[in-house]
């Protein structure tokens, strides 16, 4: 009768919570491709991480051997970790199952893509990247992403008058 109230899921913890979005990403590539993926890190990281401080604007994927790591992250110091605190720009490992590894990373390695972190955020109390699988785009590209958006958005304006 002591764990009559653990047998309800725990609800705070369900849903998504977003610490941090690459919004220039979706700009300056595009994504083919998308996909969850853990991350491997210390506590005062993630207590860092759960104060909202995190920057992922310069950040890539990188395959060694059989593992993807996160580099150039930025999860700044946590001030009341002491001398137990982390190093803020390290090299952090991705969680991923060996097949994901194998189809993703091969593609990024054959076809000259690049791996780039969209988001980070935690998801039933676990840190999570989402991680895309992305192709650069020229300048002219961007350009006419921007038109098309321009056309879209009058478009809606437009429909929502009349």
């Amino acid at each position: 009768m002591a764990n009559q109230g653990k047998t309800k899921p725990d609800r705070e913890h369900d849903n998504e919570r977003l610490i941090a979005q690459n919004r220039r990403a979706r700009h300056e590539y595009e994504v083919l491709e998308t996909l969850e993926c853990g991350i491997a890190l210390v506590g005062s990281e993630v207590k860092s991480l759960r104060t909202g401080k995190l920057s992922i604007e310069e950040a890539y994927g990188r395959v060694k051997g059989d593992e993807v790591w996160l580099v150039g992250c930025d999860i700044p110091e946590y001030a009341q970790a002491n001398r137990f605190n982390h190093e803020p720009r390290r090299p952090r490992k991705l969680l991923l199952h060996r097949r994901e590894i194998r189809k993703f990373a091969g593609k990024a390695f054959e076809r000259g893509l690049t791996l780039v972190p969209l988001k980070m955020y935690f998801k039933r109390g676990r840190a999570k990247v989402l991680l895309g699988v992305c192709r650069g785009r020229k300048l002219h590209d961007k350009r006419e992403k921007l038109k098309k958006a321009d056309v879209q958005r009058d478009l809606a304006r437009a429909m929502r008058r009349q």
